[in-house]
């Protein structure tokens, strides 16, 4: 069985095309940079690889462009959109309404829709992959998996707000947490790696454009960094993380802005592109801080320190840790902020070998050194191959 994964994110679409159940890789790719300097385009198959800069300005060229590739006459793997048995998406909000994965109908469609207010840098991407799918595959369902789903195990005092109950009770305004499909897959992965008696509390840390950190019980995620919607936590590409709610009434009434200009500098123009000036790629900004930018190494610093935030706060809560696990696109290949990161954490027992740093993860690595009494691995996400699986078994 063919199954096509789309996961749309805020500045790129990865996507792989599985041969089910036997987790075959037909052909995987990624397009990045969506609306940014210099976009990119990636397509590897048994066969071929490709590797184009080309103009991509929004989420619908994209997937465009990746279905060329998928027929292309020499280089595709697919003689026919009706090839494709079923397509999953990966859809970051799924409020309350949806806590399992489900086949997309117009019902589910409208509720993603419902949410782009708490989700308007991943839902309408999310939603658009799903209704350019529609067409491309017309033969093809439509599965839906949604990030919030993992979280759905935090106890109440991690994801009620110290707000009136009635904003839970009525309007059910709590933490709901995202890149769960994540923290999951690679939980898990540590689970197996480590043993569960050595597992049984972890910190996964998820960063890319978007990040978070999620607490893992046996198993279970118990807190995490990002709530009701996706700009809590930590600090991201384009997105402030947590800020003080005093300065958003602070803009509006002494500033003169309205409240549609705060929501947009705070979900698209700060986070690394505010510190840098211009940028959130954090290739780009490590080159410009080893140039001597000192907005640039400013933004790392302060990159770090929230995540040291977040892993003491955790480390209380859980009462210990027995893994921390570094995961996507900066997790997996940043060599500077990992360091950053575990550096002066000896009181929690958490030391790196920076030999073992000094590495881009394709598979998992351990990087803690041999006096660390805190296991510090590198775990490649695969968020599409747990999105394929969830997208099986709910056909079987």
């Amino acid at each position: 069985m063919k199954i096509l994964i789309i996961n749309s994110g805020s500045s790129s679409i990865k996507y792989q095309l599985f041969n089910m159940p036997q987790e075959e890789v037909i052909c995987s790719g990624l397009v990045e940079r969506i609306g940014l300097t210099n976009p990119e385009i990636h397509y590897k198959s048994k066969d071929h690889k490709i590797d184009r800069v080309c103009m991509i300005t929004n989420h619908k060229e994209g997937l465009e462009k990746v279905v060329k590739l998928l027929l292309d006459e020499e280089s595709g793997v697919i003689k026919s959109t009706s090839e494709i048995v079923a397509v999953g998406h990966r859809v970051v909000h799924g409020g309350s309404e949806f806590s399992n994965t489900v086949v997309v109908d117009e019902k589910v469609k409208a509720k993603i829709k419902e949410l782009f207010t708490l989700a308007p840098q991943h839902n309408p991407a999310n939603y658009e992959g799903i209704v350019v799918a529609e067409t491309i595959f017309p033969e093809a369902k439509q599965i839906a998996v949604f990030d919030t789903a993992f979280h759905q195990t935090m106890p109440v005092e991690a994801y009620k707000y110290a707000i009136p109950n009635k904003f839970l009770d009525e309007h059910n305004i709590r933490k709901f947490g995202f890149h769960g499909t994540s923290h999951k897959y690679v939980a898990e992965k540590a689970r197996i790696h480590l043993g569960e008696d050595n597992s049984k509390k972890m910190i996964t840390i998820h960063l890319g454009g978007g990040c978070s950190m999620t607490a893992v019980k046996n198993g279970e995620s118990v807190d995490t960094s990002l709530g009701f919607g996706p700009n809590e936590g930590l600090i991201m590409g384009s997105r402030s993380g947590s800020v003080d709610n005093s300065i958003i009434f602070y803009l509006v009434n002494n500033l003169g802005y309205d409240l549609n200009d705060v929501n947009n500098m705070l979900q698209k123009e700060s986070g690394m592109i505010g510190l840098t000036g211009c940028l959130s790629d954090y290739r780009d900004i490590e080159a410009e801080a080893e140039k001597g930018d000192e907005k640039c190494q400013l933004a790392l610093n302060m990159s770090a320190y929230r995540i040291k935030h977040y892993l003491g706060g955790y480390i209380a809560n859980l009462n210990g840790v027995d893994a921390i696990i570094f995961t996507a696109g900066v997790g997996e290949n940043s060599i500077v902020l990992r360091k950053m990161v575990c550096e002066s954490m000896e009181f929690f027992g958490i030391e790196i070998d920076e030999e073992k740093n000094d590495i881009k993860a394709r598979k998992i690595t351990e990087i803690h050194s041999k006096n660390s009494k805190v296991k510090v691995l590198i775990i490649p996400t695969n968020e599409e191959l747990e999105i394929a699986i969830q997208s099986f078994q709910l056909l079987n």
